[in-house]
């Protein structure tokens, strides 16, 4: 025993040895992933939600779903179809700040041309980055003028470019705006006088995706109606069957436990996949 104690203590040691000479793999500077909590304010700041926070998201989950929990069970008494539709209701909240930003961002996406084109004009008339972005609070398109004027504010006050475009684009929090305010940032610290190009480069490319973007949305939109549809249908008719006693008890044993389970993940894995099929995908945040 003690002969093998000395041979795993050896072993050990070569093996530490061993592990040194291999040289670590540094991991690359960079922003970190997104958490699930980060996406949600990403999201709220897109929904245009200003007022609200990732827990006050939450709480009204929970609030909807305990409530709706409460409701359905003191009426029917059947504790699986209650949880069903718990579940239901605990993600209500999330679907509507994500449907509210899935529409602003396509209406932000006809507006962030314009924007590019009032700054090319400002600069060519002779302002300076930080006025041309500011000039936006009053001249640019209605619905990002607040951004704009929050970015003002934050340029009077600390006199920062850098501090105050890193503001704007958490305000904004849109990978459009990102593209916009990183080319922005490193014409001013580069200088030149290609800026006037680089901007009016930049928005026929916007102005362009747009126009395609908005003609494939318009074909496949279908698709993504079709597959809310499908999902919603099987549920309705359960909403409907839990006015009948007799009917809504059968849930209420181990069959009707797996029932449900197999009916919410088909609905699940069916919808996922018609919609990653039928919808275009998002672009992602990657300039943070």
């Amino acid at each position: 025993m003690t002969a093998f104690g000395v041979g795993l203590v050896l072993g050990l040691g070569l093996f530490c040895i061993w592990w040194a000479f291999w040289e670590r793999e540094e991991v690359p500077d960079g922003p970190r992933p997104l958490g699930p909590m980060d996406r949600l304010s990403d999201e709220i700041a897109q929904a245009g939600y200003t007022a609200l926070t990732p827990g006050n998201i939450v709480t009204a989950s929970a609030v909807a779903g305990l409530g709706v929990l409460t409701v359905v069970f003191g009426a029917t008494r059947t504790l699986p179809v209650a949880l069903c539709f718990a579940a239901m209701a605990a993600y209500a909240p999330l679907a509507v700040v994500r449907m509210r930003a899935r529409s602003r961002r396509a209406s932000l996406r006809d507006l962030w041309p314009d924007v590019v084109d009032n700054i090319a004009s400002a600069v060519r008339a002779g302002m300076a980055l930080p006025e041309s972005l500011i000039q936006l609070s009053v001249r640019g398109p209605e619905e990002l003028r607040p951004a704009f004027a929050a970015f003002a504010q934050d340029y009077r006050t600390s006199g920062r470019f850098q501090e105050s475009l890193d503001l704007l684009k958490v305000r904004l929090a849109d990978p459009v705006a990102d593209r916009i305010v990183e080319s922005l940032r490193i014409a001013r610290e580069v200088g030149g006088s290609d800026l006037g190009r680089l901007l009016r480069t930049l928005s026929a490319f916007l102005r362009e995706d747009a126009r395609t973007r908005a003609e494939m949305e318009t074909r496949q939109g279908w698709t993504v109606n079709a597959a809310r549809l499908a999902v919603a249908a099987p549920w309705l008719v359960l909403a409907m069957m839990s006015t009948r006693a007799e009917s809504i008890r059968a849930y209420n044993s181990p069959g009707g436990v797996l029932v449900l389970g197999i009916g919410a993940g088909v609905s699940i894995l069916a919808y996922r996949i018609m919609v990653r099929i039928g919808r275009l995908p998002e672009e992602e945040r990657v300039l943070q």
